[in-house]
């Protein structure tokens, strides 16, 4: 499979990333969904929390990313990583003007590869308290500002 290619040869737009399918739960009983996030630019999701997933983020290469967990901030560079613990909240920013690259791994998978599915097209839907609670997560505030 080509490195730029989802599992089903598909890309998904959040408007400050392109996500792909990298592992979904079809192939790992529901255990595991892997996208990766490219061309990560300043921006990022609300803060919330997942109900029953972990969420961890593994900076590959290119610009930082900021991360708030639990409302400690962190600024992760290529090769370093974090875990966002279910019922923790958490979001991330691109930071500068380099693009990041990164991978991020929901376990046990939920509705997260449905909630991208729907989030992820051109002018998708906001991002707000009903769509998050529609995919077992809590809306907690706006996005980080970096």
């Amino acid at each position: 499979m080509e490195a730029v290619q989802d599992r089903f040869g598909e890309t998904h737009s959040l408007g400050y990333s392109t996500i792909l399918f990298k592992a979904v739960p079809g192939e790992t009983h529901g255990g595991l969904l892997m996208i990766e996030h490219k061309n990560l630019m300043k921006g990022g999701p609300p803060r919330h929390f997942h109900l029953h997933q972990e969420e961890w983020f593994y900076v590959m290469e290119g610009g930082e990313v900021l991360f708030e967990v639990g409302g400690s901030r962190r600024t992760l560079r290529s090769g370093e990583s974090i875990l966002g613990p279910r019922g923790i909240p958490h979001a991330f920013s691109g930071l500068g003007e380099k693009p990041a690259h990164m991978l991020i791994a929901f376990t046990p998978a939920g509705k997260m590869e449905e909630f991208f599915r729907y989030v992820a097209v051109p002018n998708g839907p906001k991002m707000d308290p009903e769509v998050f609670a529609r995919y077992e997560m809590q809306y907690v505030g706006p996005p980080l500002v970096a």
